[in-house]
């Protein structure tokens, strides 16, 4: 008997257009002889359809009204997917359903919310639940949290949006407590979505308006001057780190179009690291991913200083991406464990977490 997958994809977020590619990747290493497996599309406007093609020849011409309407409801009696019956207009179809794989990156599906409604469904779901994903997407709570495991990370300075009516006192409180360059932050916001540095007062000024249009919560953050180092975590209670990637970006930061539409920045996987200091960023890799609650998978992003070579955590990601560039699969293809048989492992834990 197959196991029946909802694969959720798209969404509102800024990084909609990469979960279509990494649930492309995802669908294809659903083995059809054990999964049955069905799609549904949240559009930008967060309209849930289902659809029959592959998440990936999905473009932003998607017509909504071409495919019919799907929802998941919170209290019935077994987890199912309903799919409006294109025939008869008040009549829905009842899929039965095994497990979640919310291929969502960024608001609303590694925040929480999406992770609440799966647990208000009995559904069980891949990776982390709602706790977990919350305090990871939240940039300011997951500062905080780490700060009590003795992890070095960069030094911060919290901003709120209603502060930057008294700009000038904001800029003073940050530059009071950190040197420029600064990088800028939404506190909620993935693949560096809304990011800037900051070298001077007006570009503060600029990069704390741009922030603020993308969350509330700002992080105002040092800059350390290093490498970018990615490590994988996958597991439940007792959670494995991967080897270690490096990321060289084509910017002066991994920004989102340097990450995804810049052939120049690279990926290098075993970078010349030593031995030392890939043991210790592994050890804290799992170290803030229990500290946050995690569960299933995540990518914690790390530096290496230039000057030191001391190891600093930059940011947690539970659901990174999945495509043809994305470090995660790519770091655990290198131990051994090709995207089938990462995606089987992924939905075993999801099945341990929640049993």
């Amino acid at each position: 008997m197959k196991t029946n997958v909802l694969v959720l994809f798209g969404g509102r977020s800024s990084e909609h257009a990469v979960s279509r590619i990494s649930a492309g990747t995802v669908v294809r290493a659903l083995d059809p002889d054990r999964y049955g497996v069905f799609c549904v599309y949240i559009t930008r406007q967060g309209l849930w359809r289902y659809v029959t093609c592959m998440p990936d020849q999905i473009d932003d011409s998607f017509d909504p009204a071409s495919a019919p309407e799907a929802a998941i409801l919170p209290g019935s009696e077994k987890p199912e997917l309903l799919i409006r019956n294109e025939r008869e207009e008040d009549l829905w179809r009842e899929q039965p359903l095994d497990i979640a794989i919310p291929v969502l990156h960024g608001k609303n599906g590694e925040d929480g919310t999406i992770q609440g409604l799966f647990e208000l469904a009995r559904l069980p779901y891949v990776g982390c639940g709602v706790l977990g994903s919350a305090a990871s997407m939240d940039k300011l709570t997951t500062k905080r949290i780490v700060r009590t495991c003795g992890i070095r990370q960069a030094d911060y300075v919290p901003v709120f949006e209603r502060e930057l009516k008294n700009m000038n006192e904001v800029c003073e409180r940050v530059e009071d407590k950190l040197d420029y360059p600064v990088y800028v932050k939404p506190a909620n916001a993935g693949s560096s979505i809304g990011v800037t540095k900051a070298s001077n007062r007006s570009e503060l000024v600029e990069g704390l308006h741009l922030a603020a249009e993308n969350d509330s919560r700002i992080l105002v953050e040092e800059a350390i001057v290093g490498r970018e180092i990615e490590c994988a975590v996958l597991g439940n209670d007792y959670p494995k780190a991967s080897g270690v990637g490096e990321i060289l970006a084509a910017d002066t930061f991994y920004t989102y179009e340097a990450k995804y539409h810049n052939a120049d920045s690279r990926t290098v996987l075993d970078p010349d690291l030593p031995a030392e200091t890939v043991e210790e960023i592994r050890k804290d890799a799992c170290t803030i991913f229990q500290a946050v609650g995690g569960s299933g998978l995540s990518r914690v992003d790390f530096f290496v200083e230039n000057s030191t070579g001391e190891v600093v955590f930059n940011e947690i990601n539970t659901f990174p991406g999945f495509t043809s560039i994305s470090m995660y699969p790519m770091l655990w293809e290198r131990q051994g464990l090709n995207i089938k048989e990462l995606v089987d492992e992924l939905i075993r834990l999801g099945f341990e977490r929640n049993a």
